[in-house]
């Protein structure tokens, strides 16, 4: 598959994502040919997975939504069902992978990016990493196992993250927990082919470098200060109750979202606090994707977002205030029979 490339080099596994001028935004096809691969390579002569992309812009953008949203403005809802089902089986088999997994995390990891790149074991960031949760604002609830990171963030970051869509850099990122080593990009060609010929994934540890400052961890106390309200709409009330540079900038980026996801992401990062399995995580995001083209925002948000460009969604709540707690209950109540399914 040209938009893919999977091997076994020396002692590792690799697979190279190969759709640079699309930012590596993940296909339905890549997603079957991953869990594939990682179904295949749970018994290979390999020592570690090694995960890297094409290009300087992007390790992976997000998932292609396209064809979801092509065929749920008829009414088939089904595609983006089997493909949401299809990712997060491949998810937690990444997750659960009982070997060293490393990632390279060049330019933007976004979406389902941070589902293949953020859940290994030794996950690499460098000067150009950007990395972010922005479902929100599409009408989806951050996802592929992402939420699970938002849950364990410190303190309330993790809701600041799924429900603004901050981009975190480098040091943001390993603050956060969606990456654990900074090393400049300069060598990572060098330890890619360390890391081939050995199978030694403690050549990452070697290559660690400091990680850089966190504007994300300054932030933190003013976070964990707003964001302490049972829901959105109280964290909204209490930012325009004060007049700062925090407040107005948090306040924009929230204006931009969907309320409906973005009070079911306050949410389900809350639920997970304590949760340690991604299996958990997914079972929850399950229950809002599954819905989100016919009782959701998504259509609206990938209308306005990629569609006509127009930056102008319509929403189905003006506001978080209009959101009521059976909104919320209805896109996160357990899907019985249509559960995910793990085989």
């Amino acid at each position: 598959m040209s938009d893919i490339d999977i091997r076994i080099e020396g002692r590792a596994g690799r697979i190279t994502l190969k759709r640079p001028d699309a930012l590596n935004a993940l296909t339905y096809d890549m997603v079957r040919a991953i869990e594939a691969a990682l179904d295949d390579w749970l018994t290979a002569d390999i020592d570690l997975l090694l995960f890297d992309a094409d290009g300087d812009r992007a390790f992976c953008s997000g998932g292609d939504i396209a064809d979801m949203y092509t065929a749920g403005t008829t009414g088939d809802f089904a595609y983006g069902q089997q493909f949401w089902r299809d990712e997060y089986r491949m998810n937690a088999k990444l997750f659960e992978f009982p070997k060293p997994v490393v990632s390279f995390l060049q330019g933007f990891t976004m979406g389902g990016g941070v589902g293949v790149g953020c859940h290994g074991s030794h996950r690499i960031v460098g000067d150009t990493s950007q990395i972010a949760m922005p479902e929100c604002g599409i009408g989806l609830i951050p996802d592929v196992g992402g939420s699970l990171m938002l849950g364990h963030a410190p303190g309330h970051v993790g809701e600041y993250l799924g429900t603004t869509a901050y981009r975190m850099g480098p040091g943001d990122a390993i603050f956060a927990g969606f990456a654990d080593y900074y090393i400049p990009q300069e060598v990572w060609s060098d330890l890619k082919d360390t890391l081939v010929k050995t199978g030694d994934y403690t050549e990452v540890d070697k290559a660690a470098h400091p990680a850089p400052s966190s504007p994300l961890a300054g932030m933190q106390p003013l976070i964990d200060h707003f964001f302490d309200g049972n829901d959105l709409a109280g964290v909204i009330r209490d930012l325009k109750r004060e007049d700062s540079e925090f407040t107005k900038d948090t306040l924009k980026r929230l204006s931009r979202n969907a309320p409906l996801a973005m009070e079911c992401t306050m949410n389900v990062t809350r639920r997970l606090r304590s949760a340690q399995s991604i299996r958990q995580a997914l079972d929850l995001e399950y229950r809002y994707t599954f819905r989100a083209l016919e009782q959701g925002d998504f259509i609206e948000g990938i209308r306005a977002a990629i569609i006509d460009k127009d930056r102008a969604p319509k929403w189905r709540h003006a506001s978080a205030e209009e959101v009521a707690a059976i909104d919320i209950s209805n896109m996160l109540r357990p899907l019985g029979k249509d559960a995910l399914i793990w085989d």
